[in-house]
């Protein structure tokens, strides 16, 4: 039988208890750490995480009652509630162990013990333990794809030649296991992208796994990334693995990557490289197989030549790069998103046969849309909730900027200078509430203060 990987503790005072033990059990688990002071358990359990822990009944010398054994029952399920604990015990103990069963205990040993005996119970503890292991990452992954799918993400809608384009370059991207760096502003349908070429994928019956990396702080985007060890810092209360892991065999989708501060990217670019990851507190190697996609709404290249994103990274993200162009640039799949968005909030709120006039949508085309899609959904979401008519006028968008017919000659390409005034907008919009502001602006709080700050506002 090959050596498992498994981490066995046992806290015995009998020194050739403690020998006996690790001679045989050494064979069959990588680590096997002894100690004859019940003392330091303390010490022990903030650094390591136990698969199995062997814990002897009596310590003093001259005891015999077991309430020791008890006393550091306890203590080690206080400090891992987790813990798989066998007590060793005489036989004479053997009703004060099946107390101890009771008390958190997984089971017991009987002293003295045969090898074939020793191995085979605490591998079947440590069994145990790896099955409840694994059925917590699982519940752990299946929330987060709980949570990602409770979300809609409709299949792409367009008929502009650009879109074609984007379209020709999913399907010849989605086919292989190519890095793809996807370029737009916010609103456009980067996620979108990212699914499709998930969908058309080899890997399409593996996880789709989002990280929000404008949305995790900085202090804890290793952690969420790689995962971390029980005590890495002070909520760690368990181990857990990270987005990489639970991406494994799939794809992983990086929206906003370039929110990314330096020394994370040189810590994402190195998990790339090597294709393993450590989690935080740990120093062991985790092989990972994931397909990556990335987005992000700046200017990649321009952060480059400034120094705030790394060249070397920005070589590994972007094997293939898809560029979305913005609504404004794309007016003729206005109309058949308009109605696309019509259908399906007359739908939802129960009115149907629902039209938008020709003149309306003419002056839709005319809108520069600087929250591109998002923004015509929200608008015309609102517009159907709003409307005591089934046929909806300009009247009854609530539109944030003037449109490209009245304000050609002052309407600005410039990508901060829109991004500014759109989020000018949405506070404005929604009275200060920034919460508010960035949910309608697709930002988390922390970019939006990021880019409040970036701007002056």
């Amino acid at each position: 039988m090959s050596q498992l990987t498994g981490k066995i503790l046992i806290i015995d005072d009998d020194i050739d208890v403690l020998h006996t033990a690790r001679l045989i059990l050494k064979k069959q688990f990588s680590i096997v750490r002894t100690e004859s002071d019940p003392g330091n358990i303390y010490e022990l359990l903030q650094k390591e995480t136990f698969d199995v822990i062997i814990l002897d009944m009596n310590f003093t010398y001259g005891q015999t009652g077991g309430q020791e054994g008890l006393h550091w029952l306890n203590e080690i399920l206080k400090i891992d509630p987790t813990a798989h604990v066998m007590m060793n015990t005489a036989y004479g103990d053997i009703g004060l162990a099946v107390t101890a069963m009771r008390q958190g205990a997984i089971d017991f040993l009987v002293k003295p013990w045969e090898k074939e005996k020793l191995l085979s119970s605490v591998l079947t503890v440590y069994q145990l333990s790896q099955s409840k292991k694994e059925v917590k990452q699982l519940k752990h992954k299946q929330r987060l794809l709980s949570e990602d799918a409770a979300s809609q993400f409709p299949e792409m809608i367009a008929v502009s030649a650009s879109m074609q384009k984007v379209f020709a370059t999913i399907e010849k991207v989605a086919a292989t296991d190519a890095n793809v760096l996807i370029l737009g502003e916010n609103g456009t349908g980067k996620e979108l992208v990212a699914r499709a070429i998930y969908r058309q994928s080899p890997r399409d019956d593996a996880d789709f796994i989002k990280v929000d990396v404008g949305a995790i702080s900085e202090t804890l985007f290793e952690s969420e990334l790689f995962g971390h060890a029980k005590g890495a810092f002070t909520d760690a209360k368990e181990e857990r693995a990270g987005r990489f892991e639970i991406a494994s065999g799939g794809t992983l989708f990086l929206d906003e990557i370039g929110n990314l501060p330096l020394p994370l990217q040189a810590k994402l670019l190195t998990a790339l490289q090597n294709r393993q990851i450590t989690r935080v507190g740990s120093n062991k190697l985790i092989k990972i197989d994931i397909r990556l996609i990335c987005a992000t709404n700046q200017s990649v290249y321009a952060m480059v030549a400034d120094g705030t994103f790394r060249q070397d990274l920005l070589y590994r993200i972007n094997t293939v790069e898809i560029k979305l162009p913005p609504l404004r640039e794309r007016t003729e799949d206005i109309p058949v998103l308009a109605t696309h968005f019509l259908n399906l909030y007359a739908q939802k709120y129960r009115k149907p046969g629902m039209r938008i006039s020709k003149e309306t949508i003419k002056q839709l085309q005319h809108y520069s849309w600087p929250g591109n899609i998002r923004e015509l959904q929200h608008a015309i979401e609102r517009a159907v909730i709003m409307s005591d008519s089934y046929e909806l006028t300009l009247d009854e968008f609530l539109l944030t900027a003037p449109s490209k017919k009245l304000d050609e000659k002052n309407l600005t390409y410039n990508l901060e200078e829109i991004e500014k005034t759109a989020i000018q907008q949405a506070i404005k919009k929604h009275q200060g509430n920034l919460s508010l502001a960035a949910k309608e602006l697709g930002f988390g709080r922390s970019t939006l203060y990021r880019r409040m700050e970036k701007y002056g506002l």
